[in-house]
């Protein structure tokens, strides 16, 4: 079975070719074609990292918000994790005020790398090229206020996000951590004690906005973040994602057509093997502030299967360290 997902995804996938955030977008557009609809009328496209400190996540995820806000029309930036009016970097954005650097050393640890700098100082020079028509940092409204719980942290996340959209309009680009922003339904967290289950960010941001709200999960396989990471074990679905001969990454959409098979000998096979891998539940890596490579299996999210979680998967083979933010 897992062979033949892995010829369908070899099949299906798109290949990204550079981590270079400032390239051309050539090797993104396909994003908008299998996942046109849903994409160019999105309300809100969310990519939620299986680490937030990895070169390679972050790198593309500012390709990502590039593609979304120069091509695709977005203009509001949800970048989770702090508030960019309170460290000054809305300000930055707008009219330059400011040293970016030393603004986002103010900020949470996982803002404090040189791929967020890059972002932020890309949408100050977006800004700069178009006065009429600028991107801004999606603001909160205190949702998550004297919400301490991950349950009420969640729906706080949702709250602001979607108050957010009525109040300005925006599309909204959330560039986030991929336990918010799965489709969860619940979906459970591990390792605690006990595993953490509720509705997360993401399951309220389907239930309000529908297929409005599109979710994208960047995984990888193995690589240094700057701990070692091994790959995963087999009965995580990043274990099929790497079973393919492709190459360092590429996107996949997850609702293409599974009966769509080169070789038609075996079409229903493939389609069943498929079906049966998008559809039933299963564990995906997440690692956050705390691991213990010992104890690899033991930081993942389960509770739902990659059909409900994602509309496509970006996935990376190996990846390395976010470079850490110093003080010139």
């Amino acid at each position: 079975m897992v062979e033949l997902v892995a010829r369908w995804i070899e099949e299906h996938a798109h290949p990204l070719t550079t981590f270079d955030p400032d390239a051309p977008l050539t090797d993104l557009r396909p994003l908008t074609r299998p996942l046109a609809d849903k994409v160019r009328h999105a309300d809100v496209v969310a990519f939620g990292a299986s680490h937030r400190l990895t070169h390679e996540l972050s790198a593309l995820s500012h390709r990502l918000v590039r593609l979304l806000v120069e091509e695709l029309g977005f203009r509001s930036i949800a970048l989770e994790g702090d508030d960019a009016s309170r460290v000054g970097l809305d300000e930055y954005i707008s009219t330059g005020t400011g040293d970016a650097r030393a603004q986002l050393l103010e900020a949470r640890p996982f803002w404090q790398t040189e791929e967020i700098l890059n972002a932020v100082r890309w949408m100050r020079d977006f800004n700069r090229r178009h006065p009429d028509d600028p991107v801004r940092f999606a603001g909160t409204f205190d949702s998550g206020a004297g919400r301490d719980d991950l349950a009420g942290i969640e729906r706080g996340l949702a709250e602001d996000t979607i108050r957010w959209h009525e109040h300005t309009g925006d599309r909204i680009a959330y560039w986030g951590g991929l336990a918010h922003t799965v489709i969860g339904l619940p979906r459970t967290v591990s390792p605690s004690s006990p595993p953490l289950t509720h509705r997360n960010a993401g399951g309220y941001l389907r239930e309000h906005f529908g297929d409005g709200y599109v979710s994208i999960g960047l995984t990888f396989d193995h690589g240094t973040v700057p701990y070692p990471v091994p790959s995963p074990p087999e009965e995580f679905a990043e274990a099929t994602l790497a079973r393919t001969g492709l190459d360092a990454a590429y996107l996949l959409d997850l609702h293409s057509d599974a009966s769509d098979a080169s070789d038609v000998s075996d079409a229903s096979d493939v389609s069943e093997a498929v079906r049966a891998w998008l559809e039933t539940p299963t564990k995906t890596r997440l690692i956050g502030p705390q691991y213990d490579p010992e104890d690899d299996a033991a930081y993942h999210l389960s509770g739902g299967s990659p059909a409900d979680w994602f509309d496509a998967i970006v996935h990376i083979r190996e990846v390395t360290p976010a470079r850490l933010l110093t003080r010139n």
